[in-house]
């Protein structure tokens, strides 16, 4: 979430927040201006919804979604600032960041690169400890829980995986699912694996709302409990 810049919108957030529990937002290095973090921060507040520091690589023109080869001193200096940032904008509207999770090209980097696993473990670290949201096993949250951090894994509603438990990647077809029964029936499988304990909605899905509302719907009629896990 927070994802528009300036004048340029992207996904409609504020019919999103209403059926999260936990908000991954922008900070600032891959997309969000501070006046769109600002307001997404206030409306999750508003609702009683988490508010998680989607951290990434500095690429606005490429959306987070290109690898960076950042030196690790670099990368947790990132991070850090980041985290910093929106924490910052989340205490001015009566909340805090409650957790991180990684965006993009990041996010799929630190699942197997030790160097910038360890580098975003450091900022964390540095800030004072947050819950890590990430991939089922990611070196990430490997080294996450090794440092006394709370770690989560996620799973994703709206996205295609493969045979191998790995995502579709977004260049091929298939890779994001804009059908609310076919992503509230992944959602539900996802659940009932046991292996996730959180799921994502891209705010940038063709008809996020819906989505989210239809995984809602699906979890609570199965008896699902919802709620935030930080």
């Amino acid at each position: 979430m927070g994802e528009s810049f300036g004048r340029w919108q992207l996904g409609d957030d504020a019919a999103l927040l209403p059926h999260l529990t936990s908000a991954n937002v922008a900070c600032g290095f891959h997309a969000g201006d501070p006046a769109t973090l600002r307001r997404t921060v206030e409306r999750a507040a508003a609702l009683g919804v988490s508010v998680g520091a989607q951290v990434g690589y500095r690429d606005l023109a490429g959306f987070g979604r290109r690898f960076i080869d950042i030196t690790p001193e670099d990368l947790a200096a990132d991070v850090l600032y980041q985290i910093g940032a929106l924490d910052a904008l989340a205490r001015a509207a009566g909340t805090r960041v409650a957790y991180l999770k990684p965006h993009g090209a990041l996010y799929h980097a630190v699942r197997t690169d030790r160097a910038q696993a360890e580098a975003v473990v450091q900022a964390v670290a540095d800030f004072g400890g947050l819950p890590v949201l990430g991939f089922p096993g990611a070196v990430l949250l490997e080294l996450a829980a090794a440092a006394g951090l709370p770690v989560v894994a996620e799973g994703f509603a709206d996205r295609g995986y493969r045979s191998d438990g790995t995502l579709v990647p977004r260049s091929e077809p298939g890779a994001v699912l804009t059908d609310p029964d076919a992503v509230a029936a992944q959602a539900a499988d996802l659940v009932a694996t046991g292996a996730v304990g959180s799921l994502c909605v891209h705010g940038d899905s063709p008809g996020a709302p819906a989505l989210a509302a239809a995984v809602r719907r699906g979890l609570e009629a199965a008896g699902v409990r919802i709620a935030a896990f930080a």
